[in-house]
């Protein structure tokens, strides 16, 4: 029996409580091997720190083994969905990024269907007078446009998940177009 793809899980869901945290990848690590594949979590990794250990050090150990973990997977699927602010969250957006430019597939999903612009408040410019883009992208145009040249695709919500943060239903969608796509 062929060895299932390894699929990368970036989002948000790594700062929820660690219940929340392991009930929504628990639902998507089962979706996923429904379709043969095997869900690989950030958090999948056995770090430990002593007290005495400085938390930059701490933060790059961390961005060590997620990155060990992402070099490990064939594809990436992606939580967009905004997180403390307007866009998706900072960290998911490198992951997305590290992940196409090793030539591997991007999947995302969003649960807000405003468009970006929306978001940043349906206007041409910030209250410093900075232009805000309107591509009718769900986020900003570098994150879609990757994912697009990946061969991935971002999915929007029709409708709330179960959670603010989750949809099964939408991860569901996302993990038949990475299905479909191949």
């Amino acid at each position: 029996m062929a060895k299932p793809k390894r699929i990368y899980l970036a989002g948000p869901e790594v700062f929820f409580p660690a219940t929340e945290h392991q009930s929504i990848v628990a639902q998507k690590k089962r979706l996923l091997r429904e379709y043969g594949f095997e869900g690989v979590d950030p958090l999948d990794t056995e770090l430990a720190f002593s007290e005495n250990q400085a938390k930059p050090e701490r933060g790059q150990r961390i961005y060590l083994a997620n990155r060990e973990l992402m070099d490990s997977c064939d594809a990436i699927i992606a939580n967009l969905t905004p997180f403390r602010g307007i866009s998706a969250d900072p960290g998911t957006v490198f992951e997305v990024g590290y992940m196409i430019g090793q030539g591997k597939p991007a999947f995302g999903f969003t649960l807000d269907g405003r468009h970006y612009r929306e978001r940043a408040g349906s206007t041409g410019l910030d209250d410093l007078g900075n232009t805000i883009e309107d591509f009718e992208m769900s986020d900003n145009l570098m994150i879609e446009g990757g994912i697009s040249d990946s061969g991935g695709q971002l999915l929007v919500a029709e409708q709330p998940g179960e959670h603010r943060f989750f949809s099964a239903e939408l991860f569901r969608r996302c993990v038949k177009a990475m299905v479909h796509s191949a």
